[in-house]
């Protein structure tokens, strides 16, 4: 069978929960449908879905991508308080899992991200990213990534800095400039300043579509789960919506057309695709392994001792 020359890397199934309404036969299908050679599942702060997803795409023929879409705290993700500037539940970044390291180090950074850095969402911060770093490959997101965020609030030479940032922290080769076009102005003016820094910086560009739903025709349903998610109504003015019904789960064809400016960014999904080989071993326990302190193995030591004895 001849494969499509492109891949989602950018999708949010039903494990975005009440964002993403992607579900997980259903998007595995339309990728099979679409000859796509792979799929990557990203959903936001969690890799909740990831057991799922791995048994049902290897299932179907489909090489699974394993990744989450990170939030990424301004500072340390140890504050947790109003930032006044920052988003204050992290700056968005992509993460996908190359090999079993980088899957091990998504779980650390997931685990954390809950765990540590908590507010508003499970955050992580540049200090984790440094140490779980091996075996990731890492994406700028979409307009609430940080680049984009420092380029849509007039800092270029900040964003170029922050993109060098990432790109010495995943190695060279292994961070990515995303670029999208849902037909939102906003998007339309960044994506010449991300090739400014492309060009300035080497870091390889790279096409994605922010897929939370499978068809154009289902915005309409998304709206109703985002006002789901924030106890609205569809018909208040004043409430968090997307203003496009471009996030969906575009054919290759479509892609391809879209970024026809940016060939090496739809083959840079193929070749991301190519890197990432992660295998689940699944139908067994992987407990982790855990230290006994000291004072505990003599506590354990005696306590054998007395039931031997009894």
């Amino acid at each position: 069978m001849k494969f499509a020359n492109f891949v989602h890397l950018h999708t949010h199934s039903q494990y975005s929960l009440l964002d993403g309404a992607c579900q997980l036969d259903a998007v595995i299908d339309l990728a099979m449908h679409y000859k796509m050679p792979a799929l990557a599942i990203t959903d936001h702060g969690n890799l909740f879905g990831v057991a799922e997803f791995y048994k049902k795409a290897t299932k179907a023929g489909l090489k699974p991508i394993i990744g989450t879409e990170a939030y990424v705290a301004a500072g340390s993700r140890f504050d947790k308080k109003p930032s006044g500037s920052y988003p204050d539940g992290g700056f968005h970044l992509v993460l996908l899992a190359k090999n079993q390291t980088g899957y091990k180090n998504l779980i650390k950074l997931s685990t954390a991200g809950f765990l540590e850095g908590f507010y508003h969402r499970p955050r992580i911060d540049r200090e984790l990213l440094r140490r779980h770093s091996e075996g990731l490959i890492g994406l700028s997101a979409c307009m609430k990534g940080e680049i984009n965020w420092y380029l849509l609030h007039g800092e270029p030479e900040k964003a170029a800095i922050t993109a060098g940032e990432f790109n010495d922290i995943f190695g060279e080769g292994n961070f990515f400039l995303e670029l999208q076009n849902h037909h939102l102005e906003r998007e339309i003016l960044l994506i010449p300043m991300i090739d400014t820094i492309h060009r300035e910086t080497n870091i390889p560009l790279v096409a994605t579509n922010d897929c939370h739903y499978l068809h154009q025709s289902d915005w309409e349903a998304h709206d109703a789960l985002l006002c789901i998610q924030t106890g609205k109504f569809i018909s208040d003015i004043d409430r968090m919506r997307y203003e496009t019904d471009q996030i969906y789960f575009k054919s290759p064809e479509e892609m391809i057309q879209l970024f026809a400016d940016f060939p090496e960014a739809i083959a840079n999904t193929i070749r991301i695709a190519e890197e990432c080989n992660v295998e689940l071993e699944l139908g067994k326990l992987h407990l982790p392994h855990f230290p006994i302190p000291p004072p505990l193995l003599r506590l354990t030591a005696t306590c054998g001792t007395w039931l031997k004895r009894a």
